[in-house]
C-alpha cells in the first residue's frame, strides 16, 4: 500500500518508525522539491539508501580514514567512467585494494549518512511505495531504524540550529585567516579540513565535495567559526556561467528521473520542463516529458511529444512504443499497429512491441489475434523472468472475453502472486469473484485496489456496486461519489445509480441531477428517462 504525507505533517525519523514498527518492504521517497532522496526497506529494516546528485562518499570515507590511496582511488573512479555499470566497490576490491568486510562496513557508513542527512530534511514530502526494491548490483546492508533514530533526533536538532546561519548549501564563505591563526584557537578535525577551502569561492556543497566530510559535518564545522566571528558569507553561487547552466542541466535531469521513477509525475514535468529551458533540443528530457504526459494520461499532448522527438532525434525503439501506447489510448488502433511495425523493424528481438500488439488487438476485439501475441510475448520472455502486470491483465481479459472463465481465475491468482500490489489486477481478481456470484472476496479485492491506487475511478465504482447490491446505499452513494469526482464520465449506470440513491433520500433535485447526467451519455436509457418524467411531473 502506498503512503504519502507531508514532511510539516510527520518527520521522516517518526515514518521510518512507523515502517520499521509494521516490517514494511519497499522503498521510502523524499523530496523537498529541489533535492530527493530514497531509503529501502526490507521487512522493516534498511537495506539502502541514496540521494540523487549528491557525490558518492564511499571513496572520500575510505580515504579520510587512510583505507585507500587517493590516487589509487582516482585511478578506480577514472576506470568505473569507462565501465558505468560497474560499482565503485567492486572495482576496489578487484585491485585488491580492500577486502570485502571492509567494503561492507564503509557501505554501512554510508548508507548512514545518507539517512541522517535525510532526517534534517523538514519541508517536502514523502512516498512509500511497497516492494520496490534497489536496482540491481548495489550493495546491501540491514540496518535497524531505531539504532538511528537517536543519532538522527540529535542531528535534527542541531541542523535546525545550524540553518540560521547556513540557510542553503548553495552559499559562499570565507575566512579571516589572520584572525583565526593570531587567536591560536582548537580547530576540530573538520575545521581543519574546511579552513583551507574557505577563501570566497567554494559552496557549503563544493565544501562537503573536497574534503569528503558530509554536510553535517562540514555546517557543524563552518557554523562554529561563524560564531566565534572567523568566517563570514560572501555570496551565493551565481547562476549564469555554462559550467553551472551544465550542472543545472544535469541536476534537473536526474531529479526529473528520480521523480518519474516513483511516480511523482507532476515533480517530474517540473524538472524536465527547467532542462528544456536551458538546453531546447535535450533527447531524454523531451522523451521523458512524453512518458510523463503519458502516465498523466494526456494522450494528444504525449503523441505530440514523441512525435517531435523522433523528428528531431530519429527512428528510435522506444518512442516508437509510447507512441503506440498513446495513439491505442485515443481510439486510434490503425495508426497505433503500424507505428509498432516501424518499432519492430529496429528491434526485431524485443518483447515490448508483440505485448503492445496484444493490447491493441484487445482493444478492436480480435481476440484470437490478442491470445497469439500473448503467447510470442510469453515465449520472447527468459525462462527465469517474471512477467510484468501489463501481461497478466491483457491475459485475463482476453480469457475471460472469450468465456475461458476458469482459465482467467487461475490468470488472476498466477498474477497476484507475481504482483500482489497491482490495483487493477485486484479490480480484475474481483470482477470475476463478483462474475461467480462471490461478492465478499470481490470486495476484498475492490477494497485493496483502491487502497494501493486511490485515484482508479473503477474501484470507487465497483466498490459502490457491492454496497448497492448489499442494501448499504449510504456506503454506496459514498464510493460512487469518489468515483464521479475521479472520472466525471465514469458511465451511465452509476450516474442512475446516483440517481436512485439520492430518490430514495427524498432529494429529486440532485436525483433529476444525475438522472438528467446519464441520459447525456446514453441517451437510449429508457429506464432512467421514466425516472426523470416522474420526477418532473411530480413537480
Amino acid at each position: 500500500m502506498a503512503i504519502k504525507g507531508s514532511l510539516k505533517e510527520a518527520s521522516l525519523a517518526d515514518v521510518c518508525q512507523l515502517l520499521a514498527m509494521g516490517q514494511k518492504t519497499g522503498c521510502l521517497s523524499v523530496t523537498d522539491r529541489t533535492r530527493f532522496g530514497q531509503i529501502f526497506f526490507d521487512h522493516g529494516r534498511i537495506t539502502y539508501a541514496s540521494i540523487v546528485n549528491r557525490r558518492d562518499r564511499l571513496g572520500d570515507l575510505l580515504v579520510r580514514d587512510e583505507m585507500v590511496d587517493r590516487a589509487a582511488l582516482e585511478a578506480c573512479v577514472e576506470e568505473q567512467g569507462s565501465d558505468p555499470d560497474r560499482r565503485l566497490g567492486e572495482i576496489l576490491l578487484s585491485h585488491d585494494l580492500l577486502d570485502a568486510d571492509t567494503l561492507q562496513k564503509y557501505i554501512r557508513l554510508q548508507i548512514e549518512e545518507a539517512v541522517y542527512y535525510l532526517f534534517t530534511w523538514t519541508r517536502g514530502s514523502f512516498f512509500f511505495e511497497a516492494g520496490q526494491a534497489p536496482e540491481e548490483g548495489e550493495t546491501l546492508v540491514s540496518l535497524n531504524p531505531e539504532s538511528l533514530l537517536l543519532e538522527g533526533a540529535r542531528r535534527v536538532d542541531e541542523w535546525s540550529v545550524i540553518e540560521k546561519k547556513i540557510p542553503s548549501l548553495d552559499l559562499i564563505f570565507e575566512v579571516e585567516r589572520d584572525r583565526l591563526l593570531g587567536a591560536g584557537v582548537d580547530l576540530t578535525e573538520a575545521q581543519e579540513a574546511v579552513v583551507p577551502l574557505l577563501d570566497g569561492t567554494n559552496t557549503v556543497d563544493e565544501l562537503a565535495e573536497r574534503t569528503g566530510l558530509a554536510e553535517f559535518d562540514v555546517g557543524q564545522a563552518l557554523y562554529g567559526l561563524i560564531q566565534a566571528g572567523f568566517a563570514y558569507r560572501v555570496g551565493r553561487r551565481a547562476g549564469g556561467e555554462a559550467q553551472a547552466r551544465n550542472a543545472d542541466v544535469e541536476e534537473a535531469r536526474n531529479l526529473g528521473i528520480a521523480f518519474y521513477r516513483t511516480a511523482m509525475m507532476d515533480d517530474a514535468a517540473r524538472e524536465f520542463r527547467r532542462v528544456l529551458e536551458v538546453a531546447p533540443h535535450d533527447a531524454v528530457a523531451r522523451a521523458y516529458l512524453g512518458m510523463v504526459f503519458l502516465r498523466q494520461g494526456r494522450f494528444t499532448e504525449a503523441v505530440h511529444r514523441l512525435r517531435a522527438v523522433l523528428e528531431e532525434s530519429g527512428p528510435r525503439y522506444a518512442p516508437y512504443v509510447n507512441l503506440a501506447y498513446a495513439l491505442r489510448r485515443l481510439g486510434r488502433t490503425g495508426d497505433a499497429l503500424m507505428v509498432l511495425e516501424e518499432a519492430e523493424k529496429l528491434r526485431p528481438d524485443r518483447s515490448e512491441a508483440v505485448l503492445a500488439r496484444a493490447g491493441v488487438y484487445l482493444d478492436e476485439g480480435r481476440l484470437d489475434a490478442a491470445c497469439e501475441q500473448l503467447d510470442a510475448y510469453r515465449a520472447l520472455l527468459d525462462s527465469d523472468a517474471l512477467a510484468p502486470a501489463t501481461y497478466y491483465h491483457c491475459a485475463v481479459l482476453a480469457a475471460a472475453r472469450q468465456g475461458r472463465l476458469k482459465d482467467a481465475e487461475a490468470l488472476a491468482e498466477e498474477a497476484l502472486g507475481a504482483h500482489p500490489a497491482s490495483a487493477p489486477l485486484l479490480l480484475l481478481a474481483g470482477v470475476l469473484a463478483e462474475r461467480r456470484g462471490d461478492v465478499g472476496e470481490a470486495d476484498r479485492h475492490y477494497r485493496q485496489a483502491a487502497e494501493e491506487d486511490p485515484s482508479l475511478a473503477q474501484c470507487h465504482k465497483n466498490l459502490g456496486d457491492v454496497a448497492y447490491r448489499r442494501g448499504l446505499h449510504d456506503e454506496a452513494l459514498e464510493h460512487y461519489n469518489r468515483g464521479v469526482d475521479l472520472a466525471p464520465d465514469l458511465g451511465d449506470d452509476i450516474m442512475a445509480r446516483l440517481g436512485n440513491l439520492y430518490y430514495k433520500k427524498m432529494d429529486r433535485e440532485q436525483a433529476a441531477h444525475y438522472w438528467r447526467r446519464a441520459l447525456d451519455l446514453n441517451p437510449a436509457n429508457e429506464v432512467v428517462r421514466n425516472n426523470l418524467e416522474v420526477v418532473e411531473h411530480a413537480g
